[in-house]
């Protein structure tokens, strides 16, 4: 731990010891002005709306102007305020690898955490190979709080969630009120504005509407407009004596620049020409790429459509008193989904003539493809070998349904039955090519590949239709249906000072669909009548010998807990839970059999868990510590390594979350240390023992804030310790804290002019990493903090 993360923490212990001896002493205003957290009404994840006070799990709910001072660019970096949960957001508006509480990331995305809009999940699956659930949902201002349940009844409460839940909820226009902000760059390339607004249409009617509108190059150099779309949401909302009907709809359609891993040195220094916290491998030189698509057809990726979510989704909710203590509530979304994933993976990083003589043989060159030395002999020290991570999202659509009847059967006991059912498309195209290129940042060239005797091994820059490096793993096609049934029961009752709830699951589902991978053959991809070197074996889907998926899975869940409020400020809780998750597209090509049947131990992978805590308030301080422990299996596949993984892992830790507010001060923050290890593993046995990749044993966030008669002024700082590159535990991260500020100042009643600064000194904070161990040039490709950025917002609230 570095000598800033060591006084970073001395600083905060101290400052959660004072507060508690002095919140004893505060007077209630700061409770009135700020709410009270533990008061909070929470929905997520449990049977009955309660309060956090009275439940028995980790919850968390976290306000837009609470987020704000966090000064996330993406929606994954939002996450990062949040107990328990490591985000790892990096990869631009989408593609972050989200963990809860020490449960493995082995590959990406979030296996065992569901991303939900307003209590149904944006995708079945959290962890679809390019497809995951975090591109296809987008912070804004419709967004009235952020929720979160770690552990606890998320196992029985949802389908495939065991380690946790993290649930947008929407403004529904119970105030009338609105507000249109502008946010500018003001050292990158950002403009967006955004505008929502709700009210009463009648006595019993109510709507809200919302929206954002963006366009700018982002926080990195690509060299071209790479983030460009927006979103709408709206909900009309309709008010009977027993109960409500909503009707909501979302359009999304938002272009945003992936970042995958790029080149630097092992210490997270930046090579000459590149820098690690600005420059990505995308370029001006570098925007179409020609393969053969899904149905073996000529066609054209745009490295600017980057992250490229189509999304149109409409559903409703229903909740109503039925009479004699019955209530009944059910919600339903039908989303239309597809889009994009297109960006440029270095697979290798090397010395100019190795990566030449690999292609052309003995003495071969390399030549500028394009770019103002175009023709030239390159005599740079380093290139690249990139693939084009080009996947085709040609259907992820679903239809969810989530039926809960709930019985009182006494004033203290509620009896829950539901019954949830999905179908979910996973439809997609792996397309990818292989092209070089040099190592530099703001618009490197490509580069062609020239044999000793003249014979060009390369095409503007492209050497090959396909992916030859690694074998042609890549040119796929999935087409497969997903569908999910799940009743579930849960009971709470209540005696004296003591809750109790006690919920089960039954999972069960089938999967039915193809999948196909690659096959070469000559074609003229640039219809020049010439068959040149990489046109001789272009790689294209093998539909022709499509193999079959049919297999079913089913599993069971349940969940117990405690909750005893020893006095009305403070209250301890302890937990079981097991829980599940199905695995879906990453089991395809390795482990689906001839017949599609696929094994009991590959389809499920089952989570169980213990939490222990405790919640206690004074005055002004609040803290919510929870113990956690932890066993998973895991079945995984990762693209870019081509490795499966099988494995059991353990983790235990403490998550403490904590609140203080004294005169016109308030801070927020959390921190969580995890102990994690795999404790088996049935493809790599020597990795038993070791920590899982990635795994820091401590991250944190601490948020402080100053307000006012006419504004506020804050700090957050986010951070972790070091870290394993991967499960081998050679190459080592090192920890860090990133800081980022905010001011605001009303100019007026209705308008705030507010700045906010992003990594205000620079950070460099390695979160992945493709090598586990130094390589002999100390370099490594990985995927790092983005460098200080800086903006504006004006918004007008009416």
């Amino acid at each position: 731990m570095t000598t800033q993360q060591q006084a970073i923490f001395s600083f905060s212990a101290i400052a959660l010891a004072l507060s508690s001896s002095v919140a004893a002493q505060q007077n209630e205003s700061a409770n009135s002005k700020n709410g009270d957290q533990f008061e909070k009404i929470i929905v997520t994840g449990v049977p009955q709306k309660t309060t956090v006070m009275a439940s028995s799990v980790s919850v968390s709910n976290i306000s837009l102007d609470e987020i704000a001072i966090s000064t996330p660019r993406s929606t994954a970096e939002a996450f990062r305020i949040l107990p328990g949960i490591r985000s790892e957001a990096t990869g631009g508006e989408g593609n972050a690898n989200i963990a809860v509480r020490g449960l493995p990331v082995a590959s990406g995305g979030a296996k065992f955490l569901q991303l939900q809009e307003d209590g149904l999940p944006v995708l079945q699956f959290g962890d679809i190979a390019f497809g995951n659930a975090d591109i296809f949902m987008r912070l804004d201002n419709t967004v009235q709080s952020i929720e979160s349940i770690r552990g606890g009844s998320a196992s029985t409460l949802a389908s495939d969630a065991p380690g946790g839940i993290i649930n947008f909820i929407s403004k529904t226009g119970e105030s009338e009120s609105g507000s249109i902000s502008t946010t500018f760059g003001l050292d990158y390339d950002e403009y967006r504005t955004d505008f929502e607004y709700g009210g009463d249409l009648s006595d019993s009617m109510r709507f809200h509407v919302g929206g954002f509108l963006r366009q700018g190059e982002g926080p990195r150099d690509t060299g071209y407009t790479s983030n460009k779309g927006g979103q709408i949401k709206a909900n009309i909302t309709k008010e009977f004596k027993t109960g409500f009907i909503r009707v909501y709809y979302k359009h999304l359609d938002d272009k945003s620049v992936g970042y995958l891993p790029m080149p630097m040195h092992s210490d997270g220094s930046s090579l000459a020409g590149f820098d690690a916290l600005s420059d990505t491998p995308h370029s001006a030189y570098f925007i179409n790429t020609l393969s053969l698509g899904k149905n073996n057809e000529k066609r054209i990726g745009d490295m600017r459509d980057g992250m490229n979510p189509s999304v149109d989704s409409i559903g409703f909710v229903a909740n109503f008193d039925l009479g004699n203590d019955w209530n009944i509530e059910n919600r339903f979304k039908k989303s239309s989904v597809s889009g994009q994933f297109l960006s440029p993976f270095p697979a290798e990083v090397a010395d100019r003539q190795s990566i030449a003589t690999s292609i052309g043989g003995d003495n071969a060159i390399l030549t500028y493809a394009n770019g103002p030395s175009a023709g030239n002999t390159f005599n740079g020290d380093l290139a690249m070998r990139i693939h084009t991570f080009d996947v085709s999202m040609n259907d992820f659509g679903s239809i969810m349904n989530d039926l809960k009847l709930s019985k009182s059967l006494n004033e203290n006991t509620t009896l829950t039955l539901g019954y949830f059912a999905s179908s979910q498309s996973i439809d997609m195209s792996w397309l990818w090519n292989s092209y070089l290129m040099e190592v530099k940042g703001d618009n490197a060239a490509l580069l062609n590949v020239v044999a000793e005797d003249g014979t060009s091994f390369s095409d503007n820059g492209l050497y090959a239709y396909g992916t030859p490096y690694w074998g042609n793993c890549c040119q796929r096609n999935y087409d497969v249906e997903y569908e999910t049934r799940a009743p579930y029961l849960a009971l709470s009752t209540r005696f004296d000072n003591v809750s109790i709830d006690a919920s089960v699951r039954r999972d069960s589902g089938d999967a039915t669909g193809t999948y196909a991978g690659a096959v070469t053959s000559t074609v003229d991809m640039n219809g020049d009548g010439i068959i040149s070197k990489p046109e001789e074996a272009v790689a294209g889907i093998d539909n022709s010998h499509a193999s079959i998926v049919n297999y079913d899975w089913s599993y069971n869940s349940y969940s117990l807990g405690a909750n005893y409020q020893v006095t009305a400020d403070q209250a301890l809780f302890a937990r079981l839970s097991k829980g599940g998750r199905a695995n879906a597209d990453r089991l395809l090509f390795g482990k689906v059999n001839a017949d599609g049947s696929v094994s009991a131990q590959d389809a499920v992978d089952e989570v169980k868990q213990y939490e222990l805590g405790i919640k206690q308030r004074f005055d002004s301080f609040k803290i919510f510590a929870t113990a956690f422990f932890a066993t998973t299996q895991e079945q995984n596949f990762e693209a870019t390594s081509q490795r499966f993984f099988d494995r059991e892992y353990e983790a235990k830790g403490l998550e403490l979350e904590a609140t203080y507010f004294i005169d016109s001060f308030d801070f927020r923050g959390n921190v969580t240390w995890t102990d994690a290890t795999i404790n088996k593993d049935a493809l790599s046995p020597e990795l038993e023992g070791n920590t899982p990749r990635r795994q820091a044993d401590m991250i944190y966030s601490l948020m402080g804030r100053y307000n006012f008669a006419q504004g506020a002024v804050g700090v957050n700082l986010i951070g972790s310790t070091a870290a394993y590159a991967q499960d081998n535990n050679d190459l080592k991260f090192d920890g860090y804290t990133q800081v980022n500020a905010f001011a605001s100042y009303d100019l007026s009643e209705n308008l705030n002019l507010s700045l906010n600064v992003n990594n205000l000194f620079n950070t460099v904070g390695i979160t992945e990493a493709e090598e586990g161990s130094i390589p002999g040039n100390d370099i490594i490709r990985a995927r790092t903090l983005n460098g200080r950025t800086t903006s504006l917002t004006l918004k007008y609230s009416f």
